[in-house]
Protein backbone atom coordinates (compact mmCIF):
# COMPACT_ATOMS: atom_id res chain seq x y z
CA UNK A 1 0.00 0.00 0.00
CA UNK A 2 0.92 3.49 -1.06
CA UNK A 3 1.55 5.69 2.26
CA UNK A 4 1.17 9.32 0.50
CA UNK A 5 1.91 12.39 3.16
CA UNK A 6 -0.30 15.37 2.06
CA UNK A 7 1.21 19.12 1.36
CA UNK A 8 -1.79 21.61 1.56
CA UNK A 9 -1.30 24.73 0.23
CA UNK A 10 -2.76 28.39 0.77
CA UNK A 11 -0.85 31.30 -0.56
CA UNK A 12 2.54 29.23 -1.11
CA UNK A 13 2.33 27.87 2.64
CA UNK A 14 1.86 24.51 4.06
CA UNK A 15 -1.33 24.19 5.90
CA UNK A 16 -4.06 22.02 7.34
CA UNK A 17 -7.83 23.09 7.02
CA UNK A 18 -10.48 21.13 9.43
CA UNK A 19 -13.36 19.81 7.57
CA UNK A 20 -11.66 21.27 4.72
CA UNK A 21 -13.17 24.48 6.54
CA UNK A 22 -10.86 27.61 5.37
CA UNK A 23 -12.29 29.32 8.59
CA UNK A 24 -10.23 26.84 10.49
CA UNK A 25 -6.93 26.83 8.93
CA UNK A 26 -3.55 26.47 10.63
CA UNK A 27 0.03 27.02 9.15
CA UNK A 28 2.60 24.30 9.53
CA UNK A 29 5.37 25.30 7.65
CA UNK A 30 6.34 28.50 5.53
CA UNK A 31 7.97 26.48 3.04
CA UNK A 32 6.31 22.88 1.17
CA UNK A 33 9.30 22.60 -0.78
CA UNK A 34 11.36 21.66 2.35
CA UNK A 35 8.64 20.02 3.61
CA UNK A 36 8.57 17.30 0.71
CA UNK A 37 12.14 16.99 1.23
CA UNK A 38 11.67 16.19 4.77
CA UNK A 39 9.24 13.49 3.24
CA UNK A 40 11.72 12.85 0.79
CA UNK A 41 14.49 12.14 3.62
CA UNK A 42 12.69 10.13 5.56
CA UNK A 43 12.13 7.58 2.53
CA UNK A 44 8.92 7.82 1.44
CA UNK A 45 7.95 7.92 -2.68
CA UNK A 46 4.82 9.75 -2.67
CA UNK A 47 3.55 13.12 -1.88
CA UNK A 48 -0.38 14.14 -2.55
CA UNK A 49 -0.08 18.03 -3.16
CA UNK A 50 -3.60 20.58 -3.04
CA UNK A 51 -3.57 23.94 -4.13
CA UNK A 52 -6.59 25.20 -1.87
CA UNK A 53 -6.06 28.82 -3.17
CA UNK A 54 -6.85 26.89 -6.90
CA UNK A 55 -9.64 25.19 -5.44
CA UNK A 56 -11.49 27.93 -4.13
CA UNK A 57 -10.86 30.02 -6.97
CA UNK A 58 -11.59 27.12 -10.13
CA UNK A 59 -8.24 27.41 -11.35
CA UNK A 60 -4.26 26.29 -10.76
CA UNK A 61 -2.64 29.47 -8.68
CA UNK A 62 0.68 28.41 -6.47
CA UNK A 63 2.30 26.78 -9.98
CA UNK A 64 5.48 28.07 -8.01
CA UNK A 65 5.49 26.14 -5.46
CA UNK A 66 4.48 22.38 -6.96
CA UNK A 67 7.26 23.75 -9.84
CA UNK A 68 9.61 23.68 -6.93
CA UNK A 69 8.45 20.84 -5.28
CA UNK A 70 8.73 18.65 -8.23
CA UNK A 71 12.38 19.85 -9.53
CA UNK A 72 13.84 19.94 -6.22
CA UNK A 73 12.85 16.33 -5.31
CA UNK A 74 12.16 12.67 -6.55
CA UNK A 75 9.01 11.73 -4.63
CA UNK A 76 6.21 10.93 -6.72
CA UNK A 77 3.51 13.40 -6.74
CA UNK A 78 -0.19 14.00 -7.36
CA UNK A 79 -1.61 17.24 -7.75
CA UNK A 80 -5.59 18.38 -7.35
CA UNK A 81 -6.96 22.26 -6.77
CA UNK A 82 -8.82 23.78 -9.65
CA UNK A 83 -8.00 22.14 -12.80
CA UNK A 84 -10.87 22.62 -15.60
CA UNK A 85 -9.09 22.58 -18.61
CA UNK A 86 -6.90 20.15 -21.17
CA UNK A 87 -4.25 22.81 -20.99
CA UNK A 88 -4.29 23.01 -16.98
CA UNK A 89 -4.09 19.60 -17.21
CA UNK A 90 -0.87 19.25 -19.93
CA UNK A 91 1.02 22.32 -18.08
CA UNK A 92 0.61 20.65 -14.78
CA UNK A 93 1.73 17.50 -15.87
CA UNK A 94 4.69 19.15 -17.50
CA UNK A 95 6.03 20.65 -14.58
CA UNK A 96 6.63 16.63 -13.47
CA UNK A 97 3.58 15.49 -11.76
CA UNK A 98 2.69 12.22 -12.10
CA UNK A 99 -0.85 12.43 -11.39
CA UNK A 100 -3.53 15.03 -11.64
CA UNK A 101 -7.04 14.68 -9.33
CA UNK A 102 -10.22 16.26 -11.11
CA UNK A 103 -12.98 16.57 -8.69
CA UNK A 104 -15.71 19.33 -9.56
CA UNK A 105 -14.82 19.22 -12.74
CA UNK A 106 -15.67 15.74 -12.77
CA UNK A 107 -18.97 16.17 -11.64
CA UNK A 108 -20.11 19.43 -13.51
CA UNK A 109 -18.28 18.08 -16.78
CA UNK A 110 -18.19 14.49 -16.83
CA UNK A 111 -17.64 14.32 -21.38
CA UNK A 112 -14.66 16.54 -20.50
CA UNK A 113 -13.36 13.80 -18.02
CA UNK A 114 -13.69 11.14 -20.69
CA UNK A 115 -12.23 13.19 -23.04
CA UNK A 116 -9.33 13.73 -21.21
CA UNK A 117 -9.39 10.45 -19.91
CA UNK A 118 -8.60 9.31 -23.67
CA UNK A 119 -5.84 12.16 -24.39
CA UNK A 120 -3.53 11.53 -21.52
CA UNK A 121 -4.26 7.91 -20.15
CA UNK A 122 -6.23 7.03 -17.58
CA UNK A 123 -3.11 6.15 -15.22
CA UNK A 124 -2.55 10.17 -15.45
CA UNK A 125 -6.11 11.00 -14.05
CA UNK A 126 -7.02 10.21 -10.20
CA UNK A 127 -11.20 10.86 -9.91
CA UNK A 128 -11.15 12.63 -6.36
CA UNK A 129 -14.28 12.16 -4.94
CA UNK A 130 -14.44 13.97 -2.00
CA UNK A 131 -18.09 13.27 0.26
CA UNK A 132 -19.62 13.85 3.29
CA UNK A 133 -22.44 11.47 4.18
CA UNK A 134 -21.56 9.93 1.40
CA UNK A 135 -22.68 12.43 -1.15
CA UNK A 136 -20.59 14.28 -3.02
CA UNK A 137 -19.22 17.70 -2.44
CA UNK A 138 -17.35 20.38 -4.93
CA UNK A 139 -15.85 23.63 -5.26
CA UNK A 140 -13.36 23.61 -2.00
CA UNK A 141 -16.06 21.51 -0.17
CA UNK A 142 -18.33 24.28 -0.65
CA UNK A 143 -21.13 23.08 -2.30
CA UNK A 144 -23.29 19.86 -1.89
CA UNK A 145 -23.57 18.13 -5.40
CA UNK A 146 -26.37 15.88 -3.76
CA UNK A 147 -25.09 12.67 -5.39
CA UNK A 148 -24.50 9.69 -3.81
CA UNK A 149 -21.02 8.46 -4.26
CA UNK A 150 -21.44 4.75 -5.00
CA UNK A 151 -23.48 5.90 -8.59
CA UNK A 152 -20.87 8.98 -8.64
CA UNK A 153 -18.20 6.15 -8.78
CA UNK A 154 -19.78 3.80 -11.13
CA UNK A 155 -20.50 6.12 -13.54
CA UNK A 156 -17.15 6.54 -13.82
CA UNK A 157 -15.89 2.86 -13.44
CA UNK A 158 -17.69 2.78 -16.85
CA UNK A 159 -15.87 6.03 -18.54
CA UNK A 160 -12.71 4.37 -17.91
CA UNK A 161 -11.13 5.65 -14.45
CA UNK A 162 -8.79 3.43 -12.26
CA UNK A 163 -7.68 5.51 -10.15
CA UNK A 164 -9.75 7.09 -7.03
CA UNK A 165 -9.21 9.75 -3.92
CA UNK A 166 -11.98 9.51 -1.87
CA UNK A 167 -11.94 11.77 1.04
CA UNK A 168 -14.67 11.63 4.24
CA UNK A 169 -15.12 15.34 5.05
CA UNK A 170 -16.12 14.38 8.42
CA UNK A 171 -12.92 12.77 9.60
CA UNK A 172 -10.82 15.21 7.55
CA UNK A 173 -8.66 16.76 9.93
CA UNK A 174 -9.95 15.79 13.30
CA UNK A 175 -7.81 13.00 14.24
CA UNK A 176 -10.60 10.55 15.09
CA UNK A 177 -9.30 7.52 12.56
CA UNK A 178 -10.84 7.03 9.08
CA UNK A 179 -13.89 5.87 7.73
CA UNK A 180 -13.78 2.51 7.46
CA UNK A 181 -16.97 1.46 6.83
CA UNK A 182 -17.27 4.00 3.98
CA UNK A 183 -14.32 2.43 2.06
CA UNK A 184 -15.37 -1.40 2.72
CA UNK A 185 -18.32 -0.30 1.13
CA UNK A 186 -16.28 1.48 -2.09
CA UNK A 187 -14.12 -2.16 -1.86
CA UNK A 188 -16.45 -4.26 -2.05
CA UNK A 189 -18.46 -2.26 -5.14
CA UNK A 190 -15.91 -1.76 -6.78
CA UNK A 191 -12.70 -3.97 -6.20
CA UNK A 192 -10.70 -3.16 -9.46
CA UNK A 193 -10.12 0.58 -8.61
CA UNK A 194 -6.96 1.23 -7.12
CA UNK A 195 -8.41 3.00 -4.21
CA UNK A 196 -6.44 5.82 -1.84
CA UNK A 197 -7.99 6.62 1.40
CA UNK A 198 -8.26 9.67 2.67
CA UNK A 199 -9.47 11.57 5.76
CA UNK A 200 -9.10 11.14 10.05
CA UNK A 201 -5.88 8.89 10.12
CA UNK A 202 -4.69 9.18 13.49
CA UNK A 203 -2.16 6.05 13.36
CA UNK A 204 0.19 3.45 12.46
CA UNK A 205 -2.91 1.34 13.29
CA UNK A 206 -5.34 2.79 10.99
CA UNK A 207 -2.97 2.62 8.23
CA UNK A 208 -2.63 -1.35 8.64
CA UNK A 209 -6.21 -1.31 9.52
CA UNK A 210 -6.70 0.19 5.71
CA UNK A 211 -4.49 -2.07 4.39
CA UNK A 212 -6.61 -5.40 5.20
CA UNK A 213 -9.24 -3.91 3.77
CA UNK A 214 -7.61 -3.55 0.58
CA UNK A 215 -6.99 -0.15 -0.49
CA UNK A 216 -4.62 0.62 -2.74
CA UNK A 217 -2.86 4.16 -0.70
CA UNK A 218 -3.59 6.40 2.10
CA UNK A 219 -3.44 10.17 2.11
CA UNK A 220 -2.12 11.59 5.85
CA UNK A 221 -1.40 15.18 6.89
CA UNK A 222 -2.40 16.33 10.15
CA UNK A 223 -1.43 13.26 12.04
CA UNK A 224 1.91 14.14 10.54
CA UNK A 225 1.88 18.02 11.16
CA UNK A 226 0.17 16.81 14.90
CA UNK A 227 3.53 14.37 15.34
CA UNK A 228 0.89 11.46 16.45
CA UNK A 229 2.69 9.59 13.68
CA UNK A 230 6.26 10.14 13.19
CA UNK A 231 8.42 9.87 10.26
CA UNK A 232 10.18 6.73 11.35
CA UNK A 233 7.42 4.98 12.17
CA UNK A 234 5.59 4.83 8.92
CA UNK A 235 9.08 3.01 7.61
CA UNK A 236 7.42 0.09 9.18
CA UNK A 237 3.78 0.82 8.71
Amino acid sequence: MRIIPAIDIIEGKCVRLTQGDFAQKKVYHDNPVDVAKSFEDAGLQYLHVVDLDGAKAGKVVNWKTIEKITSSTNLSVDFGGGIKTAEEIKNVLHTGVKQVNLGSIAVKSPDKVVEWIGQFGSEKIILSADVRDEKILINGWQENAEIPVIFFLKDYLMKGIEYVACTDINTDGMLSGPNLELYKKIMLAFPTFHLTASGGVRSVEDIRELRRIGVDGVILGKAIYEEKITLKELETA
